[in-house]
């Protein structure tokens, strides 16, 4: 397919104010959540060396960060660093539960049963929203809570009600969902790398 100058026009400039919009986004990040990013470096260290482990929850895309971010602990993200297995588990990956729950429980306690299941005091939960709206990533929250788990949100447009249920909100500076969740896995990376180093590195 051939474009029209106009609409080549019209694409590059798309691209060009995407990507801006991206990094600008990122550079708020930087201004406005790195003390918080720090904190939850040394919550997930302080979790790990109790021998604890971390679990991850959200919807949609969220999900898929969650699963993301649970196997760069289980496998790794620095090839330079030789390091057992960190435990992390993504509340989003079993289909059998998801929808068993959903079914059975209804959705908002999908996360909420999964947690009773295979949480235990003094793990981290991290709850994934963009929203921080979500009736079953918040009720993972408050279930958490009892449970006597740490919990961290990554959160965007103004962190919406998961703020008030977390110990520590990262909330991306941002109503975009697409900027938020490219903030989120950018947070996530940056926060497990360091973990990883400060853990493992030389």
């Amino acid at each position: 397919m051939t474009l029209s100058p106009e609409k080549k026009l019209l694409r590059n400039t798309f691209i060009r104010d995407s990507l801006k919009e991206s990094s600008d986004t990122k550079l708020r990040i930087l201004q406005q959540c790195a003390p918080d990013i720090s904190k939850a470096v040394d919550i997930i260290i302080q979790a790990f060396n109790c021998k604890k482990k971390v679990l991850l929850c959200g919807n949609g895309g969220s999900a898929a960060d969650a699963q993301h971010l649970a196997t760069e602990f289980v496998i790794r993200l620095s090839p330079r660093i030789k390091r057992p297995g960190l435990p992390a588990i993504a509340l989003t990956t079993d289909s059998s539960m998801l929808t068993a729950g959903a079914n059975d429980l209804g959705y908002d306690h999908v996360f909420t049963r999964s947690l009773e299941a295979l949480g235990n005091e003094g793990d981290v939960l991290i709850g994934i929203s963009t929203s921080g709206n979500s009736p079953s990533v918040n009720n993972a929250l408050k279930k958490a809570h009892e449970m006597k788990m740490a919990t961290i949100g990554f959160l965007g447009k103004g962190g919406g009600k998961s703020k008030k249920l977390v110990d520590l909100a990262i909330i991306v500076p941002s109503d975009d969902a697409q900027r938020v969740q490219e903030g989120h896995i950018t947070i996530g990376h940056i926060i497990f790398q360091e973990v990883e180093q400060e853990m493992f590195g030389s």
